[in-house]
């Protein structure tokens, strides 16, 4: 209120008249090191301090060299004037700091007025509330489509693909309210849900938007239907800009290398009566026989599982010497497996792992929680797969039925973020040596570009031979009954895209211990790969994180004030023996506003008033 009154009203840059969801501005900036106090502040519309933000902020938000090539290449398309670009980048690149400042560009230029943007589950709702806060865009992720109408202090809203499906011509009336930009993270799940009503739904929504900015890492669907709003030629999305793993890896600086011990071993299972054996590097032979040898060897009573999970354990302790707070992801194929391997885990360390299942109401917590401590261990099915940003992951277990080039790169995806230029750490994701997966990890490195059509090929084929992202149908695979599983034994390791032995890799641990003291990280694959023909180099240093504190997204403070505010209401309720719902429609005639779209101020203004009344009955 002190910075309103001192600027008489009116913005401090352009003198324009101030309108609520004003913002109250840091002169230097909070980020560095400017004191949130009156007299380093200033009142601004929301125009001008967002573009003081990707201006004096640049500093703190400096772009990655492919983030500037491709927002200049935004802005030159049709003269800066195109409705859709889809930029396809590899997880760890950066994807949502690209689309704010492009929100930014946009807002500063007058083209948009709000942002809308699109994901797939609540946790990434948060991730991009959290992230818009730390630029001054505030993004409200709490938004709930019985509200009706955004919040007058937001700048747009962060909301669930299922939940604008659901109710497709209220966001298109507010897109058409305001111009619109409407980011869309991981698009290619736009083709999902409700027998596949998703893309429908959403086009109908926001074809009225202004702009559209496409985000995805896989820019394709398993079902090979089409993604709304994505332009094709010869079956292939069209890119305006492509970022993908291989090129992050040589540019470095951007993600990591990784490397895929793949893991044999013997699966038993009945069937008719018999008892069928197979070892996994041979199951693929014949199509038949993967289900039920996989879900076999992932079966948490048998022995291949848990000899898998002590290895990959091995492995993160080796980690964790050169980087003390390096943590393990396991990916289960449903929830009972999930916590059946957390407590595997836990017998083998003696320390609970974080476990994150869908039907979870806290597991957006318990994944920030697992992130920002140093625990050892967390386990997920499908929440983690793409887009939650872990990036002290270092060692993995693929220990999912699912056999698609997309999830597999969704995964692999958690592992290969950099945390800093001084991060040399080696991804390690253990999956099971079975075909495609063995393929998937070789192909890792390669462009999208380069695999594309063939991998949707294969994706299709394995579609229509009834291996999907679900249990496989039972009129393709008689019913078999799960017997057991032997432990697991290192079949080969996939690094740099080459297929290192066990042999190999023994040699070269001899090597390492006859060699005596080598650089700090120098791991067996490396030396296996310069053994063979002078290869690649994969290398562990010690990465202590820096702890930054955080900015409350705009959108948790009135939640809480709203609790607190619930809470007034319900204890002067009591009191003065008035219905809730009367007092609320008191407050709402007092302020002519309601809570649901009131702002800050308006909700602080309104506990302030119960007090007063609360004070009054005493």
């Amino acid at each position: 209120m002190a910075l309103f009154l001192a600027a008489d009203g009116q913005c401090a840059a352009c003198g324009r008249q101030l309108q609520p969801g004003w913002h109250s501005d840091h002169v230097e900036a909070w980020s560095h090191g400017g004191v949130t106090d009156v007299v380093n502040g200033q009142a601004l519309c929301p125009q001008c301090n967002l573009k003081k933000g990707s201006g004096s902020m640049a500093d703190a938000f400096d772009l990655r060299d492919w983030q500037q090539e491709a927002r200049e290449r935004y802005h030159s398309r049709n003269g800066g004037t195109e409705q859709n670009f889809l930029v396809v980048a590899t997880p760890g690149a950066g994807k949502t700091t690209f689309a704010l400042t492009i929100a930014e560009d946009l807002i500063s230029q007058g083209t948009i007025e709000q942002i809308v943007v699109v994901a797939p589950t609540a946790h990434l709702r948060i991730q991009w509330s959290q992230a818009s806060s730390k630029r001054g865009i505030q993004l409200d992720h709490r938004f709930v489509n019985a509200n009706g109408v955004i919040g007058k202090d937001f700048d747009g809203v962060a909301v669930t693909y299922q939940a604008v499906a659901s109710e497709p011509m209220l966001w298109r009336k507010l897109c058409s309210m305001k111009r619109t930009l409407v980011v869309f993270d991981e698009i290619h799940h736009a083709g999902e849900g409700d027998g596949q009503k998703w893309g429908p739904a959403l086009k109908q929504a926001f074809e009225v938007a202004r702009r559209r900015l496409l985000l995805s890492g896989t820019p394709f669907r398993t079902d090979g239907s089409a993604i709304p709003f994505v332009e094709y030629e010869e079956g292939r999305a069209v890119p305006g800009y492509n970022y993908d793993y291989g090129m992050a890896l040589t540019d470095g600086g951007v993600v990591r290398p990784a490397v895929f011990p793949a893991m044999d071993g013997e699966s038993q299972w009945r069937r008719s009566g018999e008892i069928a054996v197979t070892s996994l590097a041979l199951a693929d032979t014949d199509e038949k026989t993967v289900p039920p040898a996989l879900k076999a060897a992932l079966d948490p009573n048998g022995q291949w599982i848990p000899s898998v999970l002590r290895e990959a354990d091995a492995a993160l302790t080796q980690a964790r010497i050169d980087t003390p707070d390096a943590g393990g992801l396991i990916v289960a194929f449903d929830q009972s497996a999930a916590r059946s391997y957390a407590q595997i885990l836990q017998n083998i360390t003696g320390e609970e792992p974080a476990v994150a299942v869908s039907d979870e109401p806290e597991a957006s917590r318990i994944i920030k929680g697992f992130a920002d401590s140093e625990r050892r261990w967390i386990v997920a099915v499908q929440m983690v797969a793409e887009g939650v940003d872990i990036p002290r992951l270092a060692v993995g277990v693929y220990a999912s039925r699912i056999r698609t080039q997309m999830f597999f790169i969704q995964v692999a995806g958690r592992f290969v973020r950099l945390r800093g230029e001084d991060d040399e750490t080696t991804a390690r994701l253990f999956i099971p040596s079975i075909q495609p997966l063995l393929s998937y990890a070789q192909d890792i490195e390669k462009t999208v570009d380069a695999v594309l059509a063939s991998e949707e090929k294969r994706v299709r084929e394995i579609q229509e031979n009834g291996d999907g992202e679900t249990e496989e149908p039972l009129s393709l695979f008689p019913t078999f009954e799960t017997v057991g599983s032997s432990q697991a034994v290192h079949h080969t390791t996939i690094a740099s895209g080459e297929s290192i032995t066990p042999e190999e890799m023994n040699y070269a641990q001899s090597v390492m211990n006859r060699a005596g003291s080598a650089p700090r990280g120098t791991t067996p694959e490396y030396v296996a790969l310069i053994l063979r023909a002078v290869g690649a180099t994969t290398t562990v240093p010690s990465q202590n994180p820096v702890v930054e504190t955080e900015k409350t997204p705009l959108a948790d403070q009135k939640h809480d004030v709203r609790r607190l505010l619930r809470r007034k209401v319900g204890r002067y309720a009591v009191v003065a023996n008035k219905p809730h719902e009367h007092i609320h429609a008191e407050l709402n005639r007092h302020f002519r506003d309601t809570a649901k779209t009131a702002t800050l101020e308006n909700l602080l203004q309104r506990v302030a008033l119960i007090d007063r009344w609360l004070e009054e009955q005493k």
